[in-house]
């Protein structure tokens, strides 16, 4: 995996590199052949011509070039992370499952090998997100489906990502869930949300975003939005809207009764303020990129009158 710099407001600060710890060692997939494929990336074709995926010890051997790759980053959730594992398996015959075990001391790890998924582990925390960066550039799918290893999303609920992707011609599938508005005070991230997407003049989009899972990406999106955007997600929404990708909602998952509390991770850094600073330097790109209106336009407002 190639290195990248990763910069924002969490540790994101110098370069990733992949951990000495890291599983995902080519001698574990075999001999690969590289090949180009039509849009001119570089593709992985194995020595044999078979089309077959068998376990080796505990690490997966891929005879093909998978159509999906899942995504998983993964911080101590060894509770789950077998059963979210199962269910990413079965979002789409051909498949591959990659873990991004980031800063993981409960073992997930282990298990996630013994289910069969590719695991790049690191051994300190590369902070919020980030593990969808690096998860992302060792993905080899023309589809990325990201989810968290701490939700056991079904199959079923998952599939109409994907198949927005393949078959629907949408480059960007988002979760259709804006988060609880009909209440006296709305919380700070809901209303970045909403924000941003208004900026970006998809007010129908509400509150959707990158920043919830699951979501699905087009190998074009990625390509167009950058490996690294995708470690501050309300940033690569942004620039998935403004350079014409299709960016469409497509199924509504309830990611707020699924997520489970994290007390003493809020406690000692509130993810409420690490989302909002994301969107904070999405409106930022925005902002840069445009007038001073952002492309909004000035109605009826007569400011000679004013000079």
């Amino acid at each position: 995996m190639n290195r990248f710099k990763i910069s924002g407001n969490r540790s994101r600060s110098g370069r990733v590199r992949r951990s000495s710890q890291s599983s995902d060692a080519g001698g574990a997939r075999g001999r690969i052949v590289r090949r180009k494929g039509q849009s001119g990336r570089k593709l992985g074709r194995p020595a044999s011509s078979g089309y077959r995926t068998r376990l080796t010890g505990d690490a997966e051997r891929v005879d093909s070039i998978p159509l999906v790759s899942v995504i998983i980053p993964v911080m101590n959730e060894r509770r789950t992370i077998r059963r979210v594992i199962r269910e990413a398996f079965a979002v789409h015959p051909s498949t591959e499952v990659i873990v991004v075990a980031n800063g993981t001391r409960d073992g997930s790890s282990v298990i996630a090998k013994r289910a069969g998924a590719r695991v790049i582990e690191y051994a300190e925390p590369l902070g919020h997100d980030v593990g969808r960066a690096v998860g992302a550039e060792a993905a080899r799918g023309d589809v990325l489906l990201f989810i968290d290893g701490d939700m056991v999303i079904p199959a079923l609920r998952l599939r109409p990502f994907v198949n927005a992707v393949l078959r629907e011609g949408v480059d960007v599938a988002l979760n259709d869930y804006s988060g609880p508005t009909a209440k006296p005070v709305v919380h700070s991230v809901v209303l970045a949300k909403h924000t941003l997407n208004a900026i970006l003049q998809r007010p129908d989009l509400n509150g959707t975003s990158m920043t919830a899972v699951p979501h699905a990406l087009s190998r074009t999106a990625l390509t167009m939005v950058g490996v690294e955007s995708l470690a501050v997600p309300p940033l690569a929404h942004a620039k998935a809207i403004q350079l014409g990708l299709r960016v469409k909602a497509v199924q509504r998952v309830n990611v707020g009764k699924l997520n489970p509390p994290r007390t003493e991770r809020e406690r000692i850094r509130p993810l409420e303020q690490v989302i909002v600073g994301d969107h904070l330097e999405a409106l930022d790109w925005v902002i840069s990129r445009g007038d001073d209106r952002c492309g909004f336009v000035d109605r009826t407002r007569k400011r000679h009158y004013a000079r």
